[in-house]
């Protein structure tokens, strides 16, 4: 298995890279009963860092996971490895495709009435929080599989000398 120091690595930036979508899977429900007003003034000023932040730990997270990997396509670990990076690829994609659009045509929102910007979230908020749930899933499943990696006994015999 490759070095300890880069499985904690990894380790760490996933589980921080959990974070987001668990602060958004815990809000759902108090949030999705808002009134539109409310949810716009809200979801508009609350996560202006998750994306520059969590964004980047994702990212390396998911490239660590991906280095390891490949560093144990060898052994029986670097399957559940692999399918872990695929995994994690695939909530930054489901993120991307789900979530990243609505900022966007939220973000064109900005510079209309009141009551549009209000409308342009109400009509948008289901993908945005649901985008969100689909994404963490995506995420955790990808943590869970790296765990499950690196807590794999050894194959029999690895480490184990034999004396000439």
């Amino acid at each position: 298995m490759p070095s300890r120091l880069l499985q904690v690595i990894a380790l760490t930036l996933t589980a921080l890279g959990l974070a987001p979508g668990a602060a958004h899977l815990l809000e759902l429900p108090v949030k999705l009963a808002y009134p539109p007003a409310l949810y716009a003034q809200v979801t508009s000023t609350l996560y202006a860092l998750f994306g520059p932040i969590g964004g980047a730990v994702q990212m390396a997270a998911m490239v660590t996971v991906a280095v390891l990997a490949f560093r144990s396509r060898r052994l029986p670990q670097g399957r559940l490895l692999a399918a872990s990076a695929a995994a994690l690829l695939a909530s930054l994609l489901l993120w991307a495709f789900l979530v990243a659009p609505v900022n966007g045509e939220w973000g064109s929102s900005a510079d209309v009435s009141q009551a549009e910007f209000a409308a342009a979230y109400a009509r948008l908020r289901a993908r945005w929080e649901y985008g969100h749930v689909a994404a963490f899933i995506a995420w955790f499943a990808g943590w869970l599989g790296m765990a499950a990696a690196f807590t794999m006994p050894p194959p029999a015999g690895a480490g184990v000398r034999l004396q000439p």
